[in-house]
């Protein structure tokens, strides 16, 4: 069955505020007001509204009294609690990895990582990331990991936006990528436990800065 362009518009938006908030386009001292939101997207109100209602069931956003639509803070605590929880999955993964992924699965991780970021280091990290979830070739894993991707949303601007971080973030790729060539399952969780590492202390220290 066909999607229509009402569901179309509606997905496109979801998948454009998702971005933004990513980004730090929009941050927790933003209101998500409805008709804001759909001039900023140069779309009409009704994807919006479906999509921001979307984003909240999953959690990404809350109804203040008073202020409307913001998207949900996470503690220190919290964020300490999603980094431990990401650095078991991520390094599991690619474990994994090492040990069921196709030579065509490493090509596309290696092209991933060769094409550059085009701009986007956000965009190039998930699909990287994604990557190695497909070659894991657990479903189960793949779910959770999907899950915990989507709460990592609430944490807004990437600390890829840094470009310091986003240059060392490619080297622990490569890492990763490596170990995963060579069927090394050990050297491959330990990149990945240690990319995630390295990537919470990055978090610690904006969270630090505001």
């Amino acid at each position: 069955m066909p999607i229509s362009k009402a569901n179309s518009r509606s997905h496109a938006a979801y998948n454009e505020i998702k971005r933004r908030i990513l980004a730090g386009v929009f941050t927790p001292a933003d209101r998500l007001r409805e008709t804001e939101v759909a001039s900023l997207l140069s779309m009409g109100r009704t994807p919006v509204r479906e999509a921001l209602k979307r984003i909240q069931d999953e959690g990404l956003i809350t109804h203040q009294p008073g202020r409307g639509l913001v998207i949900t803070t996470m503690d220190q605590q919290e964020v300490g609690e999603l980094y431990a929880m990401r650095e078991v999955l991520e390094s599991a993964a690619a474990g994994l990895a090492a040990r069921h992924a196709s030579d065509v699965e490493i090509l596309h991780m290696q092209a991933i990582l060769d094409e550059g970021d085009g701009g986007d280091p956000v965009a190039q990290n998930l699909r990287f990331h994604q990557a190695i979830y497909a070659a894991a070739h657990n479903r189960y894993l793949l779910r959770s990991l999907q899950s915990l991707t989507g709460t990592t949303y609430l944490l807004g601007r990437s600390t890829l936006a840094e470009p310091a971080r986003a240059r060392v973030s490619n080297t622990e790729h490569q890492a990763i990528v490596d170990a995963i060539r060579a069927r090394d399952p050990a050297a491959a969780e330990a990149a990945a436990r240690h990319h995630i590492h390295q990537a919470l202390l990055e978090r610690l220290k904006m969270l630090r800065q505001g």
